[in-house]
C-alpha cells in the first residue's frame, strides 16, 4: 500500500508579522547568569522549551526563586556564592549538554555535593573537556567513563589557570569562564573559534571579562567578579525556529513575512 498526502488548497498570499521563540544557548546562559545577580533580573522571550525548563528546576532546587509574568522571567538571585549550602543536591539536566556543562562551572566553589545527572543520550556525551579543566581550578570531581553522572564539590581554594581550548567548544569555553569569575587571579583562555554568546552577556553585565580577537582563536582573561548586576535582558529569537517560516514564504508566491 502507498502512503501519500493529499493537499486540498493551496494557502492564499499573505503579509504578516511574527515574534520567534529565543535562542536557546542565550536562554540557558541568561538564567545561570540571573541566577547568580544580585537581585531581581528580569528575561524577555525567554525560550519556554525543556531544556529551558530543566534549568529552571535546577537553579529552584539550589536555592533561586522565579517566577513567570506575562512577557518575562523574573529570578531573584542571591549572588556570586547564593546557591543554597547543603550536603547534597542532585539536579537531573535532562537532555541539556549546554546546561549540565555550564552549571559545573559555577559549581566550583560549592560547599556540598551536587550530582549532576541526564538522560540516556546526554549520559553517553564526553564530559571530560569540562571536568578537567574544572579540576584544575580545584573542585572536586568525580565520574565514570567520562560522563553523566558527575558529583562535584567546590574548594575554598580555587586557583586561576591558564587553558587552551582546541575544539572550538562554546561550552566548554563558556564553563571555564564562569568558574574563573569565582576564581582570585586572572584565568587565561586560548580559545578555537566559537560562538560568543557568553563574551557578549558577560560585555552587556560589565564584568571583568577581557576578549583579543586572533585570526583563528581568541584570547579571553577572566577576573574574579564581586558581584553580578542583575541581569535585563531580550533574548534575540532564534534563526533555526524562523527558516520553517523564511522558507513557507520563500516558497509563496506574493507573500510577505516580518521577523
Amino acid at each position: 500500500m502507498t502512503n501519500f498526502i493529499k493537499i486540498e488548497n493551496k494557502i492564499n498570499s499573505y503579509d504578516k508579522k511574527i515574534q520567534v521563540s529565543g535562542d536557546k544557548s542565550i536562554s540557558i546562559r541568561c538564567v545561570l547568569l540571573a541566577s547568580q545577580a544580585i537581585g531581581k533580573s528580569k528575561i524577555y522571550n525567554l525560550l519556554e522549551s525543556e531544556d529551558v525548563s530543566n534549568s529552571l528546576k535546577s537553579i529552584k532546587k539550589l536555592g533561586i526563586k522565579y517566577k513567570k509574568y506575562k512577557n518575562y522571567y523574573e529570578i531573584e538571585g542571591l549572588g556570586i556564592n547564593g546557591f543554597k549550602k547543603k550536603k547534597f543536591t542532585e539536579i537531573n539536566a535532562g537532555n541539556s549538554e549546554t546546561f549540565a556543562r555550564l552549571i559545573l562551572g559555577f559549581l566550583v566553589n560549592y560547599p556540598g555535593v551536587v550530582k549532576i545527572s541526564g538522560d540516556k543520550s546526554l549520559s553517553k556525551r564526553d564530559f571530560s573537556r569540562i571536568t578537567i579543566p574544572l579540576s584544575q581550578f580545584g573542585a572536586n570531581i568525580i565520574n565514570s567513563n567520562n560522563s553523566l553522572p558527575v558529583k562535584i564539590s567546590g574548594t575554598e581554594y580555587l586557583r586561576p589557570i591558564d587553558y587552551i581550548e582546541k575544539l572550538g567548544s562554546a561550552q566548554c569555553k563558556s564553563s571555564i569562564m564562569f568558574a574563573a569569575l569565582k576564581t582570585p587571579g586572572i584565568t587565561r583562555v586560548k580559545a578555537k573559534k566559537s560562538r560568543n554568546h557568553t563574551e557578549i552577556l558577560c560585555k552587556h553585565l560589565s564584568l571583568p571579562v577581557v576578549v583579543k580577537k586572533r585570526k583563528k582563536y581568541d584570547e579571553i582573561k577572566v577576573n574574579k567578579v564581586k558581584k553580578i548586576p542583575p541581569l535585563n535582558y531580550n533574548i534575540p529569537s532564534d534563526i533555526s525556529s524562523s527558516a520553517f517560516f523564511i522558507v513557507l514564504t520563500a516558497l509563496s508566491k506574493n507573500s510577505k513575512l516580518t521577523i
